[in-house]
């Protein structure tokens, strides 16, 4: 058969219905986002909520700056547009799942209900650690989700307020301990209220998140500095265990000429003290190194303090204020979110891509005068690893009088003092950690977060703080607490979509016009969806737990089915020509070995899931009633002996 030989051909394993959901197995806490999509396209806002707040405590948080590996995995992505005439056009886009997740928690979470309230709700949908899709909702009140022995109130310290260690400290109040946070700064949240920008994530909307958790009885105490008010002995001996959440807050240097200095700061340092009120010594031309995420905060924000500053004393003047992001890589390198870079050119930010920083100039008064950068020619060589290569001599001076680095971040132990000396680092600042347990070397002392892990994602936190109090329960209670997947499959009888979903392009998400965003710098960039944009994006998800099941005792193979699918991604192939394919997995050729030269006429279907939009049109055109619409959910639940 013309093209079978490139095609890989797989049967269907354990898992394989899992795997089709491959929004909810991107998210590291499994978030199933398939569920409060398609809860929003139904109009079901509370029960939107309640699935994307089951296993995620900052939930709402996540609506507004999540990375979002749920949409790089949305197999809405992968369909293939075509135009009128039939011919392929592009990939279509994911659906905008994060920017669904914050329409549902605001209609239903904590920016529109009190913190005991939400908890008393997601308690009653779910009562225990985890979400759930509406259809295990009947499972897990029977006692499934919950079969595990509470611990006896014993006492888990936790350094460090962000989203890490408040994961940690939401779970172990679920499991039965008693939680307290040491949080150095003023406010709880960590790089979540002194790192990200206010016109990113407002600070009363994490306010209200924080709050839900301490409504299950977390004590926070902030202001408080492990190693100073209180040492780390006292936690060892004072808490049956101790978590280290404390994240990398220490921005990285360079050790370029000229870096040490007045008018040099480091990135995170600047978002902190834009974040709590505190003066920082700002010139009116400024330079941002580096091509993160974290550089565009600092790029924005400068610019905003810079506009903001201006309107209060005198009309702007031409040629002041500026901001400068250099960075390394180019512009399709770059590790910031497309909506970062496209947002920071609208707002003004000069952008350079493809230059690396050789020299920090300063005049004789020693304020600095500008930056000396030469062309990188590659960032990475063919392995994929970090390293530069440059031409010397091409080199630029950017004239400017404030420095901002931001090229990484580092943590800093220097707390562990009196009581941490048996916590051996890896590296400096860095603990050596046992990555199944997040155990460290000393008896009773954990890590979570980055600095278990490296920087990463929000979510990816929220991951590592349930999975290390997790591990501070079986520690202390010496009772295992092991992982148990539900599934559950459903038929479909009525199974229908929206009109015209196939054909809906994704919707932007609204934001304010560039000349609105810098009146203040904490006016919030995106507006979110309205009722009905929301539940117009939230139509196009495919629903992929849901999928056409054939019953091959009923399949007379007669192909209606491939004729009339309308992305061609079922194929009727012979049985012979199947066994002769290379690209056979295991699984395939041990089933069709035994068929060899004597298939005769026998045939097989092909699907192509990639291709598969769930229209159920192959369902309707059956003339045995050989395929139905089934759909698969699954859980991660969690049981001890």
């Amino acid at each position: 058969m013309s093209g079978l030989p490139q095609l890989l051909v797989e049967v269907p394993g354990e898992g394989y219905h899992r795997a089709l959901v491959s929004c909810q197995m991107a998210c590291p806490v499994h978030t199933d986002a398939r569920g409060y999509v398609r809860a929003i396209a139904e109009g079901d806002f509370e029960r939107a909520y309640l699935i994307a707040r089951g296993p995620n405590p900052f939930a709402s948080i996540c609506g507004r700056v999540c990375g979002a590996p749920c949409e790089a995995a949305c197999r809405r992505g992968k369909i293939p547009r075509v135009d009128a005439d039939g011919a392929y056009v592009a990939p279509d886009r994911p659906i905008a799942i994060r920017a669904l997740k914050r329409f549902a928690c605001e209609q239903a979470g904590p920016e529109s209900r009190s913190p005991r309230e939400v908890l008393a709700r997601v308690q009653a949908h779910v009562p225990s650690i985890g979400a759930a899709p509406e259809e295990m909702a009947a499972l897990l009140r029977s006692g499934v989700e919950g079969r595990f022995q509470k611990a006896d109130g014993q006492r888990v310290a936790i350094v460090g307020a962000g989203p890490a260690g408040l994961s940690a400290a939401h779970d172990l109040a679920l499991l039965g301990f008693r939680a307290t946070v040491f949080e150095t700064e003023p406010v709880a949240a960590g790089m979540l209220a002194v790192g990200v920008p206010a016109y990113r994530l407002p600070r009363e909307l994490i306010r209200r998140e924080v709050a839900v958790i301490e409504a299950l009885g977390v004590e926070i105490r902030c202001g408080v500095t492990v190693g100073t008010d209180v040492s780390f002995a006292d936690l060892r001996r004072d808490f049956a265990a101790v978590i280290l959440a404390v994240g990398a807050k220490s921005s990285r240097g360079l050790g370029l000429p000229g870096e040490g200095g007045p008018g040099v700061l480091g990135g995170v340092d600047l978002l902190r003290a834009v974040s709590l009120g505190e003066p920082v010594e700002m010139g009116r031309a400024a330079v941002v190194i580096g091509g993160g995420n974290v550089a565009y905060d600092v790029a924005r924000s400068v610019l905003r303090q810079i506009a903001y500053d201006a309107a209060r004393t005198a009309a702007r003047m031409p040629q002041v204020g500026s901001v400068t992001l250099v960075s390394l890589e180019t512009l399709e390198e770059m590790p910031a979110d497309t909506v970062e870079i496209v947002e920071g050119d609208e707002e003004g930010i000069r952008r350079m891509n493809g230059w690396g920083p050789v020299e920090i100039q300063r005049g004789d008064d020693g304020r600095v005068t500008g930056v000396l950068f030469r062309r990188c020619l590659r960032v990475y060589d063919d392995s994929r690893r970090f390293s530069p290569q440059f031409v010397d001599g091409d080199r630029v001076l950017v004239p400017c009088d404030t420095v901002l680095l931001s090229v990484g971040q580092a943590p800093s132990l220097g707390f562990l003092g009196t009581g941490g000396e048996d916590v051996e680092q890896a590296r400096p600042g860095w603990p050596r950690v046992n990555p199944a347990t997040l155990a460290t070397t000393a008896p009773g002392v954990f890590v979570t977060g980055d600095l278990a892990h490296g920087t990463r994602l929000l979510i990816d936190a929220v991951a590592s703080g349930k999975a290390v109090a997790r591990s501070v329960y079986r520690h202390l209670t010496g009772r295992p607490l092991e992982a148990e997947a539900l599934h559950v499959h459903t038929v479909l009888p009525r199974y229908a979509r929206e009109r015209g979903y196939e054909e809906i392009r994704r919707v932007p998400v609204p934001v304010l016009e560039p000349e609105e965003r810098l009146h203040h710098p904490e006016v919030v960039v995106e507006r979110g969806y309205s009722q009905e944009e929301a539940q117009r994006e939230a139509s196009r998800c495919l629903d992929c737990g849901v999928t056409p099941v054939f019953d091959g005792t009923r399949c007379v193979l007669c192909g209606g089915c491939a004729d009339v699918c309308p992305t061609q991604c079922l194929k009727l192939v012979s049985l012979l020509d199947l066994a002769r394919t290379p690209d056979l997995d295991a699984a395939a050729a041990l089933a069709l070995g035994a068929v060899g030269e004597d298939c005769g006429d026998a045939s097989a279907i092909l699907k192509d899931e990639d291709r598969c939009i769930r229209c159920a049109l192959c369902a309707m055109r059956c003339p045995t009633d050989a395929i139905t619409m089934e759909r698969v959910a699954f859980q991660t639940t969690w049981r001890s002996s």
